[in-house]
């Protein structure tokens, strides 16, 4: 693992600066559990996995990864057999009062590794027989879910990512302890379109998982909180977590602040919105008591032979890629199968690794995503060294011919849409901004930069048998599915269980619509700016307007609905600034916002097309001079492009479930 070294060295290197600004930082280490009596062999070659070594390594690797990625503080936690090898805490859970972070008390966000424990909830229920993975989940709710392509939603769709939902925003995250809503609301209201046949595609769903917690809640006819706290937290011990938003006053005080980088102020306790996707608070003692009970088949929170349907399950997927467990996704390292979540929330970064046939867990949660999102870099290089470390193991060399490689690469080339994402609504907007690219290296080797951020380093991808690429520092794979000589699915292992790639249609391809829609904008601006220089520069020189009559209105108006289209670019543009600053602000702050330019947008755009059209359509009858046909002709091809902008990524409507 060349480049996690260099990565290191550097981390060493560029810590020291920051750390001094900062003053020592304590860390916090709980005294390790005694260990289980039975504990897998470690693998040959392996470190030696106690307390003394993880520690040792730990204490090399996170303070300097954190202070170079500006990360506030952090907890690890290491569990082997029915017993904690480690638990440490980094860095300060209160920056300004010099807070330590307490690996027992400190309480993170660990966000979406949340649906581990709503995933537990599911799985106990279908153990008592009150749920069954494969029916109908409107058998379990009070309101109906449509059908698609005639077919239902079923628990083992929710829980391999595989329900057909799009990307569900609106009520999402919120720093407002009013965002807070009943699950029994949330589950209507925010009920997103099915864009894609159950079982047929992996799209990440946070509504969906929602919806399997207010299942839960129905089913066993407790609230959800409640049920949590009884048959999860209650049976483990687990003192320092809660679901509930905000915190119960005796877990308050134990709450880690988040932050965006170390020297930041720090951020409002976070609500998320669909709570059993992402709203609980965890200590990393606690977390390690979860790990250690799916570990132990199950523990005390299920039958083994559940946890190992749990456990074991493997979704259909891309290739040979990573694919879905039930709730868990495969991770797999060195010839080692981890079954894992990760969690983001706006301020908070965590991840948990179960090694099932080595006993082993590994949980990281960050209170900052730090500089350049280094909270994602820290995680990845984590698991990867600590993997190298106590679960070394050898891949089997294979590479195809070079002639091959570089035709398999030009084939890959291309801009590509995620499946998760939003497909009926104005919120596929975002797709022009961050569609994901393959592009070819002067090497011939391929890239794909939008991803390059799940990795700690730069990815050196080598095919190693046909469509079928390999990372040589990570080991991770990308793959592609190939029919009739074309690719149709693109993935790589790091998001393969829950998300997957096509080749961007033509009418949404940004290589060449990205282009075009600058130069519509620009064409437009000139068009809408030139209408008061003009009369300045007439009125200067007491000229007069050389159209008349109906030509005179169709220019005017032209240039009328041009500068209503700036206003509505101006518009989303200030939308898009507004949501990438403060996700929260979507779920009722800038609703004004959003309907205002819904209704502005089509009617700029329309307008513009049939007044530019009017406008050509005249100065073609008049005979006008060739300079301003040209302009017409180009504000009419500006003008359909605005046009199809607006219709294709549904700028338009009425409806708020976004």
């Amino acid at each position: 693992m060349r480049f996690l070294r260099k990565l290191m060295i550097g981390l060493g290197v560029l810590a020291a600066v920051p750390l001094a600004a900062q003053g020592p930082v304590q860390q916090i280490a709980a005294k390790p559990a005694e260990q289980a009596p039975a504990v897998p062999p470690a693998p040959a070659g392996a470190a030696k996995l106690d307390a003394a070594d993880v520690e040792a390594w730990l204490d090399g690797f996170m303070p300097y990864a954190l202070a170079r990625g500006e990360v506030a503080g952090a907890v690890v936690v290491v569990v082997r057999g029915g017993g904690t090898v480690l638990q440490k805490g980094y860095g300060f859970a209160d920056v300004a009062s010099r807070k330590p972070v307490d690996p027992a008390t400190t309480l993170f966000r660990p966000g979406s590794v949340s649906k581990l424990f709503t995933w537990t909830a599911v799985m106990q229920l279908v153990e008592t027989g009150k749920l069954d993975l494969d029916k109908d989940v409107n058998t379990y709710l009070d309101f109906k879910i449509p059908p698609f392509e005639g077919k239902p939603v079923t628990l083992r769709n929710i829980m391999t990512h595989t329900a057909g939902f799009e990307e569900s925003i609106r009520y999402l995250i919120s720093s407002d302890p009013k965002a807070v809503m009943p699950l029994k609301d949330y589950a209507r209201e925010a009920l997103p379109a099915r864009v894609f046949a159950p079982g047929s595609t992996p799209a990440y769903s946070n509504y969906a998982t929602a919806l399997a917690g207010y299942i839960v809640q129905r089913t066993s006819g407790e609230s959800f909180d409640d049920y949590i706290d009884r048959h999860i937290f209650a049976p483990l011990g687990m003192k320092y977590a809660s679901f509930r938003q905000p915190l119960p006053a005796a877990l308050a005080p134990f709450m880690s602040s988040g932050y965006r980088v170390m020297t930041d102020k720090a951020k409002p306790f976070e609500i998320v919105v669909p709570a059993p996707a992402g709203s609980l608070s965890a200590s990393g003692g606690d977390m390690g008591k979860f790990m250690m009970a799916h570990l132990n088949n199950g523990g005390v929170l299920l039958k083994p032979e559940t946890a190992k349907l749990m456990h074991d399950y493997k979704a259909p997927g891309v290739g040979p890629l990573n694919s879905m467990a039930l709730g868990f996704y495969e991770q797999w390292v060195n010839g080692h199968r981890a079954i894992a979540h990760g969690g983001d929330t706006e301020w908070f970064h965590s991840y948990l690794w179960l090694f099932p046939d080595s006993d082993i867990g590994l949980f990281v949660s960050m209170n900052s995503p730090g500089k350049e999102g280094a909270a994602g870099a820290i995680r990845s290089a984590l698991f990867h060294q600590f993997a190298d470390r106590y679960l070394p193991g050898t891949h089997k060399p294979g590479q195809v011919d070079e002639k091959t490689a570089r035709d398999h690469a030009a084939m890959l080339a291309g801009h590509y849409v995620s499946s998760r994402g939003s497909f009926t609504n104005f919120m596929s907007l975002f797709g022009l901004l961050g569609q994901a690219q393959i592009v070819i290296g002067t090497d011939g080797k391929i890239a794909m930069p939008a991803l390059d951020g799940l990795s700690a380093g730069p990815r050196d991808w080598v095919e190693v048998e046909p469509f079928v690429w390999r990372d040589t520092g990570t080991g991770e794979r990308l793959a592609a599915e190939v029919k009739d000589g074309r690719v149709v699915r693109v993935s790589l292992d790091a998001a393969s269980p829950f998300m997957v790639f096509w080749p961007a249609p033509v009418g949404e391809n940004v290589a060449w619509l990205n282009p075009a829609l600058i130069a519509a904008l620009l064409l437009v601006l000139l068009a809408a700016l030139a209408w008061p220089v003009r009369a300045l520069v007439r009125r200067n020189y007491g000229a007069t307007f050389a159209l008349e009559g109906p030509a005179r209105r169709a220019w005017r108006l032209s240039r009328l609905f041009a500068w209503l289209v700036i206003a509505a670019v101006a518009g989303w543009a200030m939308f898009i600034a507004t949501f990438s600053g403060d996700i929260g602000s979507v779920g009722g702050p800038l609703d004004w916002l959003i309907i205002l330019l819904r209704v502005l947008t089509p009617i700029a755009s329309l307008g513009l097309l049939a007044t530019s059209a009017w406008h050509l359509w005249l100065c073609i009858k008049d005979k006008r001079r060739w300079t301003m046909k040209l302009g017409a002709v180009l504000l009419l091809l500006s003008a359909l492009v605005l046009v199809w902008v607006t219709l294709h990524f549904h700028l338009y409507g009425f409806g708020m479930v976004y």
